[in-house]
Order: structure tokens, then sequence, then C-alpha cells
């Protein structure tokens, strides 16, 4: 009989951006991660758009001060990621040396159209260094979408690792029910959400994830304190003069049971650690699994429409998945390529 994964050390990186600066913060990035595998962790989380920064002035600053906005988005576009490119490179130079997998949030820049969209995206780097996922946060939360576009229709992909299979979601992607159930769907063991989100609200829904998907979580985000915003960007204004952390972080990591075995960690940056044993998961769902017995697909429909390639988001049936693989004949499936993965009839 197979043992299973054993269980390892995993780490959330609770850090600030060097703020705009890609090259700087693309370099505290790799330090972190060099540091994390010193100490074991054999998977490395850090922020959503740890690189160049989060853009945080979109929930403070007034549009009226315009020319404030401009010059502060120029900024964010100029020291945007290019997937591929080089800070994904370096990035997987870094998680290979540290011998761990590696998820990362990043603000991108569309390199095929225009050059000046941005996406808020999550890349997911395995240990020797390649980049398995590259997807971008299906739909930006308020202020957030005066910058950010919306994500392709590309649904979350579970990994095996050597450590079990993991998953993950951007901040409030969590917050969509569909979502979640595409990563329980494919067995998830391990979830990964980077945020920006540091309330007590967000605490208590990472507890939720953790326990509806008996799964282990893994909330990390910055830990941003006044001084790591310049002076010189004046929408510093726009906080309370004696707010001294614009974002205290919160950290944590969950168990399966939704118990917090790890922070929550909270105005300092530093490296949460915990021991996850993804055997725990399976034990844990003897009471409740989601896509599984606790599921009613009799009643209840769920399906994911995946696309293969961005000119093409046609749901692929189940005929036309038959004929793609040669069992069937006719030039409707030669036209579907997205995969409608709909649960089971039993």
């Amino acid at each position: 009989m197979s043992a299973g994964p054993k269980p390892f050390l995993a780490a959330a990186v609770q850090a600030a951006s060097v703020f705009l600066d890609q090259e700087a913060s693309l370099e505290k990035a790799c330090d972190l991660i060099a540091q994390a595998g010193v100490a074991g962790a054999k998977l490395i989380v850090l922020p959503e758009a740890f690189i160049p920064a989060y853009p945080a002035w979109v929930w403070t600053l007034p549009l009226n001060r315009r020319a404030e906005v401009i010059a502060l988005h120029r900024e964010l576009v100029e020291n945007a990621v290019d997937v591929p490119g080089p800070v994904t490179e370096a990035l997987g130079r870094a998680a290979k040396a540290a011998g761990a997998w590696v998820a990362i949030g990043v603000d991108e820049r569309d390199t095929r159209h225009s050059r000046t969209t941005l996406y808020n995206t999550l890349l997911v780097f395995d240990d020797q260094g390649g980049l398995v996922e590259h997807r971008r946060k299906l739909m930006p939360t308020g202020g957030e979408r005066m910058v950010w576009a919306a994500g392709e229709a590309v649904a979350p992909r579970v990994h095996d690792t050597p450590f079990g299979r993991l998953g993950g979601l951007l901040c409030w992607e969590n917050y969509m029910p569909l979502a979640r159930m595409a990563l329980y769907d494919q067995g998830a063991q391990i979830h990964v959400a980077p945020t920006w989100d540091a309330s007590e609200q967000w605490i208590a829904s990472m507890r939720h994830v953790a326990r509806e998907g008996r799964m282990y979580v893994i909330g990390v985000c910055q830990a941003v304190h006044r001084d790591a915003i310049p002076d010189r960007l004046k929408f510093k204004d726009t906080f309370p003069p004696d707010r001294q952390w614009i974002n205290p972080g919160n950290s944590v990591i969950v168990d399966p049971e939704g118990l917090v075995i790890a922070g929550p960690l909270a105005e300092r940056e530093d490296i949460l650690t915990a021991e996850i044993d993804p055997g725990r998961t399976s034990g844990s769902r003897w009471i409740f699994d989601a896509a599984g017995h606790y599921n009613r697909p009799d009643l209840f429909e769920f399906a994911v429409r995946e696309r293969e390639a961005p000119d093409d988001a046609k749901p692929r049936t189940a005929r036309s998945a038959k004929a793609a693989r040669g069992g069937a004949s006719g030039g409707k499936s030669a036209r579907t390529r997205a995969r409608a993965a709909t649960k089971g009839r039993r």
C-alpha cells in the first residue's frame, strides 16, 4: 500500500514590495525564497502583486487627483512583469536553488497587444524552476478594476507535487464558490491564497475555506509600513497620519479542520512556517467531502469551461470530447476545444 506524501514544511512569506520597483522587488523576493529554502520549506508562498507592488492607492486616492493617478499607473506599467520574461526566469532559478515550489503574485503587463493593459497574476513554479501555472485573477475587486483587467476564462488548476495536490486562488477569488469547487473537484490538499486583505473577516474566511475544502490553507499578505511608501508619492497623505501600518499583514496557515496552526502574523515582515501533513486531508473528509460523498450530482450540476487557447472558449460536450479522442466524427468537435467538466452521474 502506498504511504502517500509525507509531512513537509510550508512557508508564508509576509513582506512588503520595494514599492513600484521591479528590480528591487524581484531581488527581495529571491532573497526571501532562499531564506525559506534554507529553513527547509518545500512550499513557499509570497503575497499578491508582490512584484512590483499592490496598487494601494486605488482604495484611498480620489480620481480628481488625476495627475497623481496617471503618474502612479505609469510607474506600475513600467515596472510590471512580462510573462514569460527575465523576472519569471529569475524566480524559476530561485525556486530551483531553494528546492521548493513557489507561488507568488505579480502585476503582469500584457505583451500580446498594447503592452499597457495590466493583470493581477498568480505564478506557480515547481522545484525544478519550471513555470507550471500562469493565471490571471478572474475578477479584480472594487477599486482594483481601475488598474487591472479581468483575466481570461482560465480555470484554476491543481498540481500533483511531491508533497500533495496543490491549488490556489488570489484574494477575493476565494469568495467565488464555484472557483473553490473547481479546486475541490480536483482533489486539492494544499491551497495557497495570496492576498491584500488583512481583516478579521479574511482570517475567518481562510478558516472557512480550509474547513469546507478539508485542506490546508496558506493565506499570505503583505505587511506594509508607512515608511515603505516613498515620500515622493503624495498619495501617502490619504492614509490617517497616525496609521503606521498601511497593511498589517495577518498571514495565517490553517489546517483541514479550520484551526489556525501558524499566525496571524501582524505588523512585521517575517516568514511564517508550519508543518503540513497532506494525509490529514483524506482523513478529515470522512465527515464532509464537498466534491465527493457530500455532493449531490443527481440534484446539482457543476461544470468548468476551460480555455485551451485565447481565441477558443466554447465548451466541450461529452460527445465532442469523445470525438477529440478519436471516438466520433464531425466538424463541431474540431471547433470545440474547451472542456465542460461535469460531475459524473452515479
